[in-house]
C-alpha cells in the first residue's frame, strides 16, 4: 500500500475515533445501537469516560482541578438509572479549602425521526447535600431520558489536597467501552500510582514542558515554567464488574488508579516526604491519645480481675480464656467501629457499652496484667476493603493478640458467640497490624490456619418398602460453629427445626437437642435428631437402588458459571465428614457398590474421598470432602468446578440392593 495513503487512512480513522471521545459530538450510530457490542446482557454501558487531572497556580499557590467526563448508552429499562448520577467530594480538611465540585455540559440526547433531539439539564436537575462532617455529595438527574437515550455530562472538582487525588474507575457495574485518564504533574511533586483490579492498565509517561501564567498579589502578570510528567492511563472494553458467588468484597476487585503523594521538591526547600510505612503509620496510631494512652489505664478493673483469676490462673490458656470470657460477658458493643476510644476505657467500662476500641483494649490491658503478652491489632474489615497502602484511613477495626503457650492467639470481645482464636467472619480480611507497646508493628495474617469441621454420623435403617430413618449425630466446630450460633443462636428452636426440615428435603425434625449452641463456645456444637424419607431409594423390579450419601447427597454443582474472573473466597478452610451406616432390610442382598476414590485438585486445595464397605447386611460410607484454602484464584476455577462435578457425580452412584 502507498504510504502516502496508509497515512491518510491512520489520520482519519485517528480523528474519527477522536471526535467520538468529545462532548458534544454524539453520532446516530451510537442513538440507533439496540445492545452493547461486548455484553448484550448490559442494560447500558458508558461509550467513554475520561479524567484530568491539571495543575493551576494562583497567589496562595497551587490547586488541581480533576476534570471528568461521560457518554453513556441506555439499552434497557433498567438501564435508567444511570440518568441520577452522583458524586461526593471532600470537606472539612483541618488546613485546606473545601474541594468544590461543578456539573456542566450535561444533555440528553434522543433519536426522533432519524435525527438527533437534545435535551440541556436545567437548574432544576442539580442538587448538592451534605452527607457528614467530612462529605458532601453534589448529583444531576438527566431530563427526558428513555431506552435508546445516550447522556453526556462533565463535572470538576476543585481541590487544594495534593496530598491523595479522588479514585479514578477504569471499570464499573455496566461495560466501559474506553476509559482513560490523564495527569500533568509539575516536577515538584513526586506520586505513586497505585493500580487495583486484575486487569493491566495501558499507561505511558513522559516528560515534558509545563508552565503557568498567573498574577502576583500586586495583580502584575507572571510566567512560570517547569518540567512536568505528563502520564495516560487507558483500557478499552472493559468488562462489567459483576457480583459472583463466593466474593468477600467486590470493590477490592474493580479496576482502577489511586494517586498518593510520595514527596514535594520545590527550589530552595528541603524536601518533604509524605509517603509512610507501616511501621510510620502504627506510630503515628499508637502516640493518638485515644489508642496508646487508653491501653496503659488499669486502675479501673484490678478488683475484677483479681475475682477472675482468683480460680484461673493455673495455666496461660486458662487465664486468657477466663479473662476474655468476663470481658466478653461484661462489655455490650455499640455497633460502632474503629481503632480509637472514643469516650475512653474507663467510662465505656462502667457503662458496661462501648465501641470496637474499648470493648478489645479493655481485654488487652486484662491480659497483660494477668500475665500475657497482649497487644492490639488493627484491621480493615471486608466491606471496608483491603489496606493496599499505608495510611491510617485504611483501617476501621481492631482485636487483641495474646501470646499463649508460644502461640499468637487472636480475641474479639465484642461478638458474643466467638472463642479465642475465633474472630468475626466480617473481619477475615488478610492481613492485620499488631502494634506493640514502643510503637514497633508487624502483619499478622488474618486467615485461619486450621479448617473448621463439621462431622455428620448417621445410623439408618431401609426397610423393603424403600422407606429410610435415620438418627443423626452432627458436630460444628469453629468457624462453623460461630456461623451456627450467629444464625441460630436467638432463633425459636421450631422455627429453626422447621428449616432443617426444608434443608434436608423431609416433612419434620424428630426428637432434636444441641449441645454448646449458648454455653462454651470453645466446644463444638452438636446436634442430634431423627429423620425419615420415602423418596430416597428407586424401585426397579426386584431392585432397590440407594442413594449412598441418603439425607446428604449433593445433586448441583455450587459454581455453574462458565468462566470466572475474580478469585473465590471462602473464608476459611473447612472439612466436611460423613460416616454412614444402613441396615439393609431383610429379604434382600447387596448386590454391587460404588467402588472406593479419590479426587483432588493440584496441590490439594480441594479433596475429596469415598468408601462404600459392605458386610453381610451392613453397609458402611465413609465420606469427606476438603476445602484446605480460604481464597483461590480465578485461575484455579476450572479445575475446583471439574472437581466438584466429579465428587458429585460419583456420590450419586447407586448402591444396588437385591431382593432374594
Amino acid at each position: 500500500m502507498n504510504k502516502a495513503i496508509f497515512l491518510f487512512i491512520f489520520i482519519g480513522f485517528y480523528q474519527l475515533h477522536a471526535q467520538k471521545l468529545e462532548l458534544g459530538k454524539v453520532s446516530i450510530k451510537e442513538l440507533q445501537e439496540k445492545v452493547c457490542p461486548t455484553d448484550t446482557s448490559a442494560a447500558a454501558a458508558i461509550l467513554f469516560t475520561k479524567a484530568k487531572t491539571v495543575y493551576i497556580y494562583e497567589k496562595q499557590g497551587f490547586y488541581l482541578n480533576h476534570i471528568y467526563e461521560y457518554r453513556i448508552k441506555i439499552y434497557k429499562k433498567e438501564g435508567l438509572k444511570w440518568a441520577n448520577f452522583k458524586m461526593p467530594y471532600r470537606i472539612g480538611y483541618e488546613s485546606i479549602r473545601d474541594d468544590a465540585l461543578n456539573f456542566s455540559e450535561a444533555i440528553t440526547y434522543n433519536l426522533v425521526n432519524n435525527e438527533i433531539a437534545k435535551t440541556k439539564l436545567k437548574n432544576e436537575g442539580s442538587f448538592k447535600r451534605n452527607v457528614n462532617k467530612y462529605w458532601d455529595e453534589a448529583g444531576i438527574t438527566m431530563p427526558n431520558v428513555n431506552v435508546g437515550s445516550v447522556i453526556e455530562f462533565r463535572y470538576i472538582i476543585k481541590s487544594d489536597n495534593m496530598v491523595k487525588y479522588p479514585v479514578f474507575n477504569f471499570q464499573y457495574d455496566i461495560p466501559v467501552k474506553y476509559a482513560e485518564y490523564k495527569t500533568e504533574i509539575p516536577e515538584f511533586f513526586v506520586y505513586n500510582p497505585i493500580f487495583s483490579g486484575f486487569q493491566e492498565v495501558d499507561t505511558q509517561a513522559k516528560v515534558e514542558l509545563g508552565y503557568q501564567n498567573y498574577d502576583d498579589k500586586n495583580n502584575q502578570g507572571l510566567h512560570m515554567s517547569y518540567r512536568q510528567v505528563n502520564s495516560v492511563h487507558k483500557l478499552e472494553n472493559v468488562p462489567a464488574l459483576k457480583q459472583e458467588q463466593y466474593l468477600d468484597n467486590i470493590e477490592n476487585y474493580r479496576i482502577s488508579v489511586d494517586y498518593e503523594l510520595e514527596k514535594t521538591r520545590f527550589p530552595e526547600v528541603p524536601e518533604k516526604i509524605f509517603t509512610q510505612t507501616w511501621e510510620d503509620v502504627a506510630r503515628v496510631i499508637y502516640k493518638d491519645k485515644d489508642f496508646g494512652q487508653q491501653l496503659g489505664k488499669k486502675d479501673y478493673f484490678l478488683s475484677d480481675l483479681r475475682l477472675v483469676l482468683k480460680n484461673n490462673d493455673s495455666t496461660e490458656a486458662s487465664k486468657a480464656k477466663a479473662v476474655f470470657k468476663f470481658v466478653q460477658n461484661k462489655m455490650n458493643w455499640d455497633g460502632t467501629y474503629g481503632y480509637l476510644a472514643e469516650k475512653g476505657v474507663e467510662k465505656a467500662y462502667h457503662e458496661n457499652s462501648g465501641n470496637v476500641a474499648e470493648i478489645n483494649f479493655i481485654l488487652v490491658s486484662m491480659l497483660n496484667y494477668a500475665g500475657l503478652n497482649a497487644n492490639p491489632v488493627l484491621l480493615s474489615t471486608i466491606d471496608h476493603g483491603i489496606p493496599v497502602y499505608p495510611n491510617r484511613t485504611v483501617f476501621n477495626y481492631v482485636v487483641a493478640a495474646a501470646d499463649v503457650d508460644g502461640k499468637t492467639v487472636l480475641f474479639d470481645a465484642t461478638n458474643k458467640y466467638t472463642a479465642p482464636g475465633i474472630l468475626r467472619l466480617s473481619t477475615l480480611n488478610w492481613v492485620g497490624r499488631l502494634i506493640r507497646g514502643d510503637q514497633s508493628s508487624i502483619e499478622i495474617n488474618l486467615a485461619p490456619s486450621t479448617a473448621s469441621k463439621v462431622s455428620n454420623n448417621v445410623m439408618a435403617v431401609l426397610d423393603a418398602t424403600g422407606k429410610v430413618t435415620a438418627k443423626v449425630r452432627r458436630q460444628h466446630s469453629d468457624y462453623l460453629a460461630l456461623q451456627f450460633r450467629e444464625k441460630y443462636g436467638n432463633l425459636n428452636a421450631q422455627a429453626y427445626q422447621d428449616d432443617l426440615a426444608v434443608h434436608f428435603e423431609v416433612a419434620a425434625i424428630e426428637g432434636y437437642a444441641v449441645e454448646n449452641k449458648l454455653t462454651d463456645f470453645s466446644k463444638p456444637i452438636v446436634e442430634t435428631f431423627n429423620l425419615a424419607s420415602d423418596n430416597l431409594v428407586e424401585r426397579a423390579n426386584d431392585q432397590l437402588l440407594v442413594d449412598p450419601m441418603l439425607f446428604f447427597s449433593t445433586a448441583k454443582n455450587p459454581f455453574q458459571e462458565e468462566k470466572r474472573t475474580l478469585p473465590v473466597y471462602f473464608g476459611f478452610p473447612k472439612h466436611q465428614k460423613y460416616n454412614i451406616f444402613i441396615d439393609v432390610p431383610q429379604g434382600y442382598k447387596i448386590e454391587s457398590v460404588p467402588k472406593a476414590v479419590t479426587i483432588a485438585t493440584p496441590e490439594n486445595v480441594m479433596l475429596f474421598s469415598y468408601k462404600v464397605l459392605a458386610q453381610e447386611n451392613k453397609l458402611q460410607i465413609l465420606a469427606s470432602l476438603e476445602n484446605n484454602a480460604s481464597v483461590v484464584s480465578a485461575d484455579f476455577y476450572e479445575a475446583m468446578k471439574e472437581f466438584y462435578n466429579k465428587a458429585i457425580e460419583k456420590q450419586n452412584e447407586k448402591i444396588i440392593l437385591k431382593k432374594l
